[in-house]
């Protein structure tokens, strides 16, 4: 190609990203990457366009993918943060060279892939260091190999050096790669596979796998040339230009090798031969592919040389003719496909079967003939597989099997056939016993089919060993009776879903018979109308599938007769799909008794109020699919116990009423969760209110609903409490002392003025020791001293009655212990006074506490806080009774109230009770 041609590429190259490009990254925005993902010790860096190594990554990790990007050179020293790494993937970039130094600063590699880049010479310098490698891909490179650039890799276990446009096989002048078991060199120019091309691998004994694939020009082997890796297991040559005599050719350079598998995918070949294989006769070839060839012919004799022959592929060929000597030779083959093998075209007849044609496969276990054509089947076509256990008919043209007899299989007679796949295959009637001859049958696939008519059991004559039936889709019309699955008690897989043309409502239920049965299908059959007990009898049923019929009357509460609980007994039910039934509405029992149920689909229904039981039962609930319905509310009465022990719940799509009584337990559910909620940011979506109008529920406010009351009963009596409290405490605020005043009253004239007992009041010479501040002075000769005169009380004042003379502190103890009561005037200027806090407020505490009396009483002149009155008399007003705290009231009109409880303060007994 000339320089003229390559700018010419290159600017349509470059004009077409120029017109795409905008379009292709706008569609793939949000899946590309914006920096590497590290995971377990691995850094995925690829697609960013990078033009060097990360230098950010974590020291430590093992593993680096940087391919898909824009290096044009590979410095060791970018590298060398990362001396753990043991994979590193630089595919498709632009690197030109190796560093020789690289595995040297990467000690620990093993695995280095450079595929998809312009590395061209190679030399041996530049993997010199890399002995501990033990896969290289240099594939789809340029590379031109000088000297043994190979050599150092003693512990390479594959080489990938595909798509090179290398001209020959040979990668090395000497002995090299000991420890190699897979070399690729598939998709090069190679022409001619020489003598000495593999003399390099004569020591390597554990070379395995072999690769020349897509060898397009190859045209020659030359004698001997495989002899250096006669070791090989497995050679692929799929895509390469064989031809049969090439082919011939090859099988007789694998003569004497030790290979096993041999696959010839697409090498051209049309016909075999008695003499195309003969060069494998001193092998032990156990697996052949030779499928995508276009073989129209296979000689007699073909394979009469791979007598160890096991595995024997022949899809996608273009057979007319299989004769009783087709498959001479193959006495070990297990298994064959000839999947797409025998083609009718428009031009050519139908194919055939000889009689006895698979007579010399005895030990065949598997035979695969799925999408083929021929004539037909006759009592003989299939003699002789006296092994075979699994036989694949789908997709099949056969005028056979268009009305299956009791002749139809009759050659399988003696075969341990325990599967036979027979769907879409145009089969329109099962005549009595079609299948009696394979009493060792457990699987029949009948898909996707033509099958009309009623089955009356004795279509499945002789089955007595079949564990599943497939009869689901296709153009099925199928009538059940009460005796369709009489012949197939052991029977676990019923599937029957479209293909049933009537509602299976009888008097017996034509299921009663299969008490073994695990799984059953009856979707798509538009079922309207069945019986309660059309399930009874199914105690090992596990799998109930009843999705997209009409079902929605049978459990409607307006039902004749009630609704129709056909689910009852099914106690082993694990799963339940009844989605697209027109339900409406769930009754109460309808799935009472369902303990063990875990997967449970109601989706595409017009479900709107469920009722509050209906989920009651379902505590092993692990996966609910409510999508598609008109459920506006999901409230933890109804929901709750389904919810319990999920671990997914689909439902998204339903016109979702968010306010706090329809979903404020889902939105706290759904934030708490473990669960697996698919589309919960998008797909669920708010319907009303109109604040709330198709933003997604996760966006609803729980906050807003913390003054709400969640039962309306509760509701009414909080309401009914508060507004009781209100009138109270106004009354108490504006007539409290009214009442009070009068309530003392009434029990001082009941009860006295004093509880305190005659030995009591005899011990005391003083009502009350006073203690005030010397500015309340004035208070106390107007307000306290005047009930000497007019009640009789008497008080000791520290400035009127103490004696001259007499120790002041002792007179202060010997007198407050003379005294019923300590009364304090408390102020804040008492508050200050020192005397007061650190002598009188300390020996009425000892009064308080220690002698275990109540004799404090405060009478309050001012509002005090507790703090400063415990801070100044070490009191507090819990300390003391209730009525031996006294405020002086500032109206006039309280002035006989406040008197009345000071009466009662002092004439109370100091006794604690």
């Amino acid at each position: 190609m000339n320089w003229p041609d390559i700018i010419l590429i290159l600017l349509a190259v470059n004009l077409g990203d120029i017109i795409t490009g905008p379009t292709l990254c706008h569609a793939s925005q949000k899946r590309q990457k914006s920096e590497c993902q590290v995971r377990n010790g691995w850094a995925d860096c690829s697609h960013l366009r990078l033009k060097e190594i990360p230098p950010n990554l974590p020291w430590n990790i093992t593993g680096l993918d940087v391919s898909h990007n824009r290096l044009v050179e590979l410095p060791p020293a970018s590298l060398a943060t990362y001396p753990g790494l043991v994979h590193l993937d630089v595919g498709f970039n632009s690197l030109t060279k190796l560093e020789d130094s690289l595995c040297q600063t990467l000690g620990l590699l093993r695995t280095l892939t450079v595929q998809h880049n312009e590395v061209h010479r190679l030399k041996e310098k530049d993997l010199r260091n890399c002995t501990n490698l033990t896969e290289l891909n240099l594939a789809g490179n340029r590379l031109k190999l000088q000297g043994d650039p190979f050599a150092a890799l003693q512990s390479l276990t594959l080489l990938d050096v595909s798509k090179n446009d290398l001209k020959t096989a040979n990668l090395g002048t000497h002995l090299q790669l000991p420890s190699l078991v897979t070399l690729i060199l598939s998709s090069n120019s190679i022409s001619t596979f020489k003598k000495d091309d593999f003399y390099f691998l004569s020591n390597s004994s554990s070379l395995r796998v072999l690769h020349l694939s897509n060898l397009t020009t190859l045209a020659k082997f030359e004698p001997d040339c495989l002899k250096p890796i006669a070791s090989i297991y497995e050679l692929v040559m799929n895509g390469s230009k064989l031809g049969p005599s090439l082919t011939s050719k090859l099988c007789t350079e694998l003569s004497g090798t030790a290979i096993r598998s041999l696959s010839l995918q697409k090498t051209q070949l049309v016909t075999l031969d008695n003499t195309t294989f003969k060069g494998l006769g001193k092998t032990h070839l156990t697996t052949l592919d030779l499928s995508h060839n276009s073989i129209a012919k296979i000689g007699d004799g073909s394979f009469q040389w791979l007598s160890m022959l096991e595995v024997l592929s022949l899809e996608q060929n273009n057979l007319k003719r299989l004769t009783k000597n087709t498959f001479n030779g193959l006495g070990y083959l297990t298994r064959l496909n000839l999947n797409m093998a025998l083609v009718k075209s428009h031009t050519s007849s139908y194919p055939i079967i000889d009689d006895f044609s698979f007579q010399p496969l005895g030990a065949l276990e598997s035979l695969s003939m799925e999408n083929t054509a021929f004539r037909n089947i006759s009592v003989l076509t299939f003699a002789g597989l006296m092994s075979l256990r699994q036989l694949h008919l789908s997709g099949t043209s056969c005028m056979s099997l268009k009305i299956i007899t009791n002749q139809t299989f009759v050659s399988l007679a003696g075969s341990p056939l325990l599967m036979l796949k027979l769907t879409s295959t145009a089969i329109s009637r099962l005549d009595p016993g079609a299948f009696s001859s394979l009493g060792n049958l457990t699987t029949l696939l009948l898909g996707n089919n033509s099958i009309s008519q009623t089955l009356t059991g004795k279509e499945f004559q002789g089955l007595g060993q079949l564990q599943e039936i497939y009869l689901s889709n296709g153009n099925q019309k199928l009538t059940l009776s009460p005796m369709s699955f009489v012949h197939v008690p052991a029977l676990r897989t019923l599937m029957l879903g479209r293909a049933l043309t009537s509602t299976p409502y009888m008097n017996t239920s034509p299921f009663k018979p299969l008490s073994n049965l695990t799984i059953l299908d009856l979707s798509n059959n538009n079922i309207a109308n069945i019986k309660i007990d059309l399930l009874d009898g199914l105690e090992n049923l596990k799998v109930l599938k009843f999705q997209h019929n009409n079902l929605a009357r049978l459990w409607k509460s307006a039902n004749p007769g009630g609704p129709v609980l056909f689910l009852r007994g099914l106690r082993s039910l694990v799963a339940l799909e009844m989605d697209f039934n027109g339900l409406d509405e769930i009754p109460d029992e309808a799935l009472h008794g369902l303990t063990n149920l875990q997967e449970l689909s109601l989706s595409g229904n017009i479900l709107n109020q469920l009722r509050d039981s209906v989920f009651n039962d379902l505590r092993s609930l692990r996966v609910l699919r409510l999508q598609k319905n008109l459920i506006t509310s999901v409230r933890k009465e109804v929901f709750g116990p389904a919810l319990g022990n999920l671990s997914q719940l689909v439902m998204e799509k339903n016109p979702f009423d968010c306010t706090c009584e329809s979903i404020l337990w889902f939105v706290a559910w759904l934030n708490g969760t473990n669960a697996s909620v698919p589309g919960l940011r998008d797909e669920y979506v708010c319907n009303t209110p109109q604040a709330y109008y198709n933003r997604s529920i996760m966006e609803f406010d729980r906050l807003s609903c913390l003054d709400m009351t969640p039962f309306q009963a509760l509701y009414v009596l909080t309401s009914t409490a508060v507004l009781t409290l209100m009138v109270t405490s106004l009354l108490v605020r504006f007539q409290g002392w009214r009442i009070q005043f009068y309530w003392n009253v009434l029990i001082n004239r009941t009860l006295g003025l004093s509880d305190a007992s005659s030995r009591e009041g005899r011990e005391f010479n003083y009502d009350a020791y006073v203690i005030h501040a010397a500015k309340d002075k004035t208070w106390v000769e107007r307000s306290l001293l005047p009930l000497e005169e007019e009640q009789g009380y008497t008080f000791y004042l520290q400035d009127r009655d103490a004696v001259p003379g007499d120790s002041r502190l002792e007179s202060i103890v010997e007198n407050m212990r003379r005294s019923r009561k300590i009364l304090f005037v408390v102020t804040e200027t008492l508050l200050e006074d020192s005397m007061c806090r650190q002598f009188m407020a300390h020996h009425a505490l000892h009064q308080v506490i220690e002698d275990s009396r109540d004799s404090v009483v405060l009478v309050f002149l001012e509002d005090v806080q507790d703090y400063r009155l415990s801070r100044c008399l070490l009191l507090r007003r819990g300390m003391l009774r209730p009525h031996c705290l006294l405020n002086w009231p500032l109206q006039r009109e309280r002035v006989p109230a406040f008197h009345q409880r000071l009466r009662i303060a002092l004439g109370t007994t100091n006794r604690v009770q």
